[in-house]
């Protein structure tokens, strides 16, 4: 038995659904995740079992809209609900120099999601959790931790499932048997409009996404 365990990337999936609404007009904002995954486990091996799927994002306070709030606790309640665990980490307010303007201005950035990717990484590797962990994110900030797992865990295999125009070749390289994710399969593996939890309250598909 194949023990397989994912761990998604929030944010880089996320920008690679607006990058299909972009270039083909397709909304796909609500997606299946744990769907979706158990679809390509034949194509890991054919004894492929599904273990876990950690969600790592973090929820956007800073923009100071309710509306983006609820839409992103709703979506996770959604998760939840298919027995993803969500990982959250936070947006970290960062001072830069408007190349526009040349005036010091605050901007936000999503921090600890790459760290934290690491650290669950080396936390299931070395607690035997899995025999595969495969990577939902195309993000080349991870390249030493894979070099480094792969080095002290032989044994265990490490991949990535590129989402839509996130695949790379450095990525691709140094883990064998990656695949990439193509819009078609985000379209296949969406929530009903109107999901119904186990606690007899409901979520529904916001109108944008």
């Amino acid at each position: 038995m194949n023990r397989v365990i994912f761990l998604v990337d929030g944010f880089n999936l996320y920008h690679s659904c607006k990058d299909i609404s972009r270039f083909s007009g397709l909304r796909v904002k609500w997606l299946d995740i744990r769907s979706l995954c158990c679809s390509y486990l034949p194509l890991i091996s054919r004894d492929a079992r599904l273990e876990r799927i950690y969600y790592f994002t973090a929820f956007a306070f800073h923009l100071n809209d309710p509306s983006v709030i609820q839409r992103h606790q709703g979506y996770m309640k959604c998760l939840q609900e298919t027995g993803i665990i969500p990982e959250l980490g936070r947006f970290k307010p960062k001072d830069i120099d408007c190349p526009h303007c040349n005036k010091r201005i605050i901007r936000h950035e999503e921090k600890e999601t790459d760290v934290a990717i690491a650290m669950k990484l080396s936390e299931i590797l070395i607690s035997n959790k899995c025999d595969t962990v495969v990577l939902v994110t195309g993000d080349t900030d991870l390249t030493p931790a894979i070099k480094t797992t792969k080095r002290l865990f032989p044994d265990k295999a490490i991949i990535f499932a590129f989402p839509y125009r996130r695949s790379n070749a450095e990525l691709a390289q140094i883990a064998p048997g990656s695949f990439k994710i193509h819009k078609g399969s985000y379209v296949r593996h969406q929530f009903p409009g109107l999901v119904v939890l186990r606690n007899g309250t409901y979520v529904e598909k916001p109108d944008s996404w």
